[in-house]
């Protein structure tokens, strides 16, 4: 596509996310930060970890945020006996061909729903490694590429609750962002018991495309970061993995995902290049599930919010630039 067919066309997509945005808002009410977040993971190509306790919408959100977009969409239940051969799929034995065939799981999809994932073994969740780093599924020493775009959008209950299994570093790391709902604020609340009633299929609706989205995702390459912006990214990085607190820092992997995510939520409000502002509000979504807290930290203060609170601080410590 040309610049100028990129002009003409930027305007009637960046409308488009403000519609899928309302959308998104009507079915979760008060939430607009942790909306525009789950849009900028979209658009980067990342993979979306919505972590919280139970009953604040993370489900919901996760639904729909799928359903928005014109693409197949299934869900996933993770349970404590569930099989890795019930994500990918199965190679089964045809009397009628005299083959083996294979039959593809749910993980064929554009838009995967893992909801609760780490109620599942962790067999059962490595199953979802190679698929969500390289878009690919490999069987019997066969690879399946995985339609585009492609997007695992996973809900856990926090590691306190009975019955779970963290997560281990190497896939936490493949999620491009986590996000907490909270609690509703009282208005909005009230909002939602008064629509108790509602169903969310009749307020969600299909706003793009699969070739939009993809369109969409190329664009975000095309925003302009500075290179003192870069450097402010790397020098956050860097702090994150001297800083006494921390056993484990940001990986490569992680200071990438931050330079996408500012890209993409530039793009979300309508600029073409990045601000400083952008680092400050995306590195603690982007880095917190990153990073490992030391166990005397974690002793001495136990609060599931640490990780989240450190890198603040890292951030009032790091210059920046002009």
């Amino acid at each position: 596509m040309s610049q100028r067919e990129v002009a003409q066309s930027a305007p009637v997509a960046l409308a488009k996310l403000s519609e899928l945005e309302a959308m998104l808002g009507s079915a979760i009410r008060g939430k607009a930060e942790i909306l525009r977040l789950s849009l900028v993971c979209l658009l980067a190509r990342g993979h979306l970890l919505i972590e919280d306790v139970p009953g604040v919408g993370k489900t919901t959100l996760a639904q729909a945020l799928a359903r928005s977009v014109d693409c197949s969409f299934h869900r996933l239940q993770f349970t404590s006996d569930m099989l890795p051969s019930d994500v990918l799929g199965v190679t089964i034995y045809n009397a009628h061909t005299q083959a083996f065939e294979f039959k593809q799981g749910p993980i064929f999809t554009n838009f995967l729903l893992a909801d609760e994932i780490n109620r599942t073994t962790p067999k059962t969740q490595s199953a979802l490694l190679e698929a969500m780093n390289e878009r690919q599924v490999t069987i019997d020493g066969r690879s399946y590429p995985l339609a585009q775009p492609f997007m695992v959008i996973a809900t856990q209950n926090p590691v306190e609750h009975h019955g779970t299994y963290p997560l281990p570093e190497s896939q936490l790391d493949r999620f491009f962002m986590r996000l907490r709902m909270g609690y509703p604020d009282p208005a909005s609340e009230r909002e939602i018991l008064r629509n108790t009633d509602g169903f969310l299929g009749a307020s969600v609706r299909s706003v793009l495309s699969a070739e939009e989205v993809l369109q969409l995702q190329g664009w975000v390459h095309r925003v302009f970061v500075d290179e003192a912006l870069v450097g402010y990214m790397l020098a956050i990085v860097e702090k994150t993995r001297r800083h006494e607190s921390f056993s484990l820092g940001v990986s490569p992997r992680g200071a990438q995902a931050l330079y996408r995510a500012t890209q993409a939520l530039a793009m979300v409000e309508g600029r073409d290049y990045a601000l400083p502002d952008d680092v400050k509000r995306l590195a603690v979504p982007v880095f917190a599930h990153r990073v490992v807290v030391n166990t005397r930290v974690v002793l001495s203060q136990r609060s599931a919010d640490l990780s989240d609170r450190i890198l603040q601080e890292i951030l009032t410590l790091v210059e920046v630039p002009l």
